[in-house]
């Protein structure tokens, strides 16, 4: 029986590693009180955790984990960057809720000159594999998941990122304010990475928790969490006669753009009225839909994939949790429920949808926001009231607060925007660590704005950068000072302040 993995390292790291401490602990305190785990290094190739002895996969400059569009990019851009790097991913497929959880297409952040270089990239990328992704009308990004995840491998392997598909992060060692190595469940079984930089992409803060980082989760209020979403896909649809019905019969203006480019959508007790909400009243009163799989409903068509459309929805009830395993694993299959009750009411009652049929479901829930840390800066409502800027700021943006079951705010004016610094990326108690994506520093208000995939990738971009740049310079990640690194090796330079 085989006892270890084949290791990908170099001899000089071999004999750094073998020469390291022999003994790392895990930080109290962290997942609901979890016990403190002895980890210590037994060679270059293995190390003992929890009386195992596990094999160590990789030995890195960066690890980033999650790979979704915030961990994509930070993993490209520290190995652009010159950074060995490693991204774990828990799925099969690059591009996380883009992609594995049909979160289609990308919103507009409604920012002037808001795509930072890597943003732009993808949009190209997705151009040269004849994925149009702009429609002449409306600012979103009509992508193709497929095409999508396949020019993130393309990009990975371009860097020279490692790639680990499958792969559940478990638990960290800490040692005093460093992290040291994160265990990872494989499909060999457990075992470790070493790195120098940690970067958490996961969406749900599990590193930074796991490593003792503060956090918060659910609005401060009510601590529920935004509504979680089962997305789906739908084909056969003669997209055609579903626009002769809903925006020449119907008169609805909601969707300025025409075939192939098109969306439909009604979202009850919002100020917009929206055409469709008479038809979804209707399966309320002959008891075909629950109130609550009418309330939200909203579906665009997906370019390079004729007669499909993305459905976002149902959205499940808030009493469902993003942050219990028991609750959200319910929320499976209740959601599950509502998508076939949804689906068979449009099949039966919608123009277009009569020889329609459920192609796709999600492989994961749409969570908008589940846990968050608190890291040196800590953004709030009024950020985006006041549109905020910051000397060290990473991207801008102007998504209008979306907190679904809460607060949906009026859009700030044409032209404005708040900016996103990197200090609601990094913590005081983890030297090494850089967090992106939803879960960065924010209150649970702005968050709901912020939380967009081009914003994400924004903020996951200047996060590689800065950890390759840490690396380079020998200083921890948290003492970076985003502002006094050479503009143009930024990814994104504050109006507020030159070049360095």
């Amino acid at each position: 029986m085989e006892k270890s993995f084949l290791i990908p390292i170099s001899r000089r790291d071999f004999m750094k590693m073998a020469g390291m401490a022999t003994v790392g602990a895990l930080a109290e305190g962290t997942i609901g009180g979890a016990v403190t785990v002895e980890a210590s290094r037994k060679s270059g190739s293995t190390m003992t955790y929890a009386g195992k002895e596990i094999p160590v996969l990789f030995a890195v400059d960066v690890c980033v984990t999650g790979g979704g569009p915030s961990g994509t990019a930070a993993a490209i851009m520290a190995a652009r960057n010159g950074a060995r790097t490693v991204l774990i991913e828990r799925g099969v497929a690059l591009g996380g809720l883009a992609v594995l959880g049909c979160v289609y297409p990308f919103m507009d952040t409604h920012a002037p000159d808001s795509d930072t270089p890597y943003v732009a990239e993808v949009k190209e990328r997705l151009r040269k594999h004849g994925i149009e992704p702009f429609d002449g009308v409306t600012q979103q990004t009509w992508h193709n998941p497929e095409t999508l995840t396949f020019i993130y491998d393309e990009m990975c392997a371009e860097a020279g990122v490692d790639v680990l598909f499958q792969t559940v992060v478990m638990d960290t060692v800490v040692e005093g304010r460093k992290l040291t190595a994160c265990i990872v469940q494989t499909i060999a079984g457990l075992a470790a990475i070493q790195a120098r930089i940690f970067i958490d992409c996961t969406g749900d803060a599990y590193l930074s928790r796991s490593a003792g980082v503060p956090f918060e989760r659910g609005y401060e209020k009510t601590g529920n969490n935004q509504p979680l979403s089962f997305r789906f896909e739908m084909g056969g649809i003669d997209i055609d006669r579903l626009y002769q019905h809903v925006a020449v019969e119907l008169k609805e203006d909601w969707c300025k753009s025409k075939p192939p480019y098109f969306e439909i959508a009604e979202a009850m007790h919002r100020k917009q009225r929206y055409k469709l909400e008479e038809l979804m009243d209707k399966g309320v009163a002959s008891g075909e839909i629950t109130q609550e799989e009418a309330e939200y409903m909203q579906a665009y068509t997906i370019i390079g994939k004729n007669g499909v459309m993305s459905m976002n929805c149902p959205e499940i009830p808030v009493k469902f949790s993003a942050t219990d395993p028991i609750s959200y694993s319910k929320a499976v299959a209740y959601g599950r429920r509502m998508m076939h009750n949804i689906a068979a009411y449009l099949i039966r009652h919608l123009p277009g949808f009569e020889k329609a049929f459920i192609s796709r479901e999600a492989a994961m829930l749409g969570a908008r926001e589940s846990w968050r840390i608190r890291g040196k800066h800590y953004l709030v409502e009024d950020d985006y009231h006041n549109q905020s800027r910051f000397p060290d700021a990473v991207c801008r943006t102007a998504w209008f607060i979306d907190a679904h079951g809460e607060k949906v705010s009026e859009k700030l004016p044409k032209g404005g925007f708040y900016e996103i610094p990197y200090g609601s990326l990094v913590t005081e108690e983890i030297e090494n660590l850089i967090v992106a994506g939803r879960c960065i520093s924010a209150s649970f208000i702005l968050q709901a704005s912020m939380r967009i995939q081009p914003t994400c990738m924004s903020i996951g971009e200047a996060a590689g950068i800065a950890a390759a740049w840490g690396i380079k310079k020998h200083i921890a990640v948290n003492e970076i000072v985003w502002d006094k690194i050479p503009a143009e090796k930024r990814s994104y330079v504050s109006k507020l302040q030159g070049k360095s």
